[in-house]
């Protein structure tokens, strides 16, 4: 998308090969009731085992919860992470997306601390729904990783779309975030937050940018999204650090029928050029029938394993798909 340092079509080409995924597992992590939806998995590996944070709607609004893996493909739940509450401007929306896990491709893809806590963003709201009312992004905190307790919240949110420097795309409400170092310090500042947010006139979804010093003090980072068609949607990013390069994993939405999987690259994590060829995950299974979206990818042992939130005759779910076939 952008023109500053593009990446070459032959680089992008290279990453497509060595990211891409043709072989659908299957589901992966699924409510047993099915009028629950399962979202917005993120992967991570601690004591030689692997966990998901994820979130579930049931009705009321998004929970967080915990899973727990010994060959990702196998997960057992373990419990709630963030929980609905009264009175708070969080009460009714808790959708948590875990900070600070490794980026290197083909990494630990372990979660690092701050402050010797760890670090959870969310999407929070007051009002009861899907995504209902104005959502704003919260930051929790915990001295434990793997159990399934109740995280620390802050009592406001570090994020809104009503702040007096809320960009033109981002100032009617804000979804999904992510939150990485930035070793390098290429921004300028340790700590980086992707999101994607709604704003202005249109209706479509674009994906912003924020940075901060301390997790807790965030400052916007541009004037414009650093991903967005002006169109449908993109959104949840996801980021890997592969040589020299930077991937963005993302979904897009309704700019072209469905819900579908997307990348992008950079060399400096602002300037992105996006991925023109096909998609790396689209609907074509009955269990993702209508839309395949939400990334989390990873490579472990030789394998790429893209996790994504799938829509289909199985309700709302989490599947995977391989560089390898995998099944059976």
């Amino acid at each position: 998308m952008a023109s500053i340092n593009p990446v070459a079509p032959e680089v992008m080409q290279s990453v497509y090969e060595e990211i891409k995924t043709p072989y659908k597992y299957g589901i992966v992590l699924q409510h047993p009731y099915t009028a629950k939806m399962i979202d917005s998995p993120t992967i991570f590996r601690e004591n030689d085992r692997w966990y998901m944070t994820y979130i579930v709607f049931d009705g009321q609004g998004y929970e967080t919860w915990l899973a727990e893996s010994s060959d990702l493909l196998h997960w057992d739940v373990k419990g709630k992470l963030l929980s609905f509450s009264e009175g708070a401007w969080d009460a009714n929306q808790k959708a948590g997306y875990l900070s600070l896990v490794n980026t290197d491709w083909g990494g630990d893809y372990s979660a690092g601390k701050f402050r010797n806590k760890y670090w959870m963003t969310y999407l929070g709201g007051s009002t009861d729904g899907y995504e209902a009312g104005v959502l704003k992004i919260g930051i929790a905190s915990s001295d434990t990783l793997t159990k399934a307790c109740e995280w620390e919240t802050n009592s406001s949110p570090v994020l809104s779309p009503e702040d007096e420097d809320a960009r033109w795309f981002e100032n009617k409400t804000i979804y999904k975030s992510l939150v990485i170092r930035d070793t390098t310090l290429k921004t300028g500042y340790p700590f980086v937050m992707y999101y994607n947010a709604k704003g202005g006139s249109g209706n479509f979804e674009s994906i912003g940018m924020a940075v901060s010093d301390d997790l807790l003090n965030w400052k916007r980072f541009g004037n414009d999204p650093v991903i967005t068609r002006r169109a449908g949607i993109c959104g949840d990013a996801q980021i890997a650090k592969y040589n020299d390069l930077y991937i963005m994993f993302y979904f897009g939405a309704f700019w072209k029928p469905g819900a579908f999987e997307r990348f992008a690259c950079s060399y400096d994590l602002i300037n992105w050029t996006d991925w023109e060829g096909e998609d790396l995950v689209a609907p074509s299974e009955d269990y993702d029938a209508q839309y395949a979206h939400k990334p989390w990818v990873i490579k472990w042992n030789g394998v790429v394993y893209h996790f994504y939130n799938a829509v289909g005759d199985s309700g709302r779910v989490i599947a995977l798909a391989t560089s390898k076939e995998l099944r059976k």
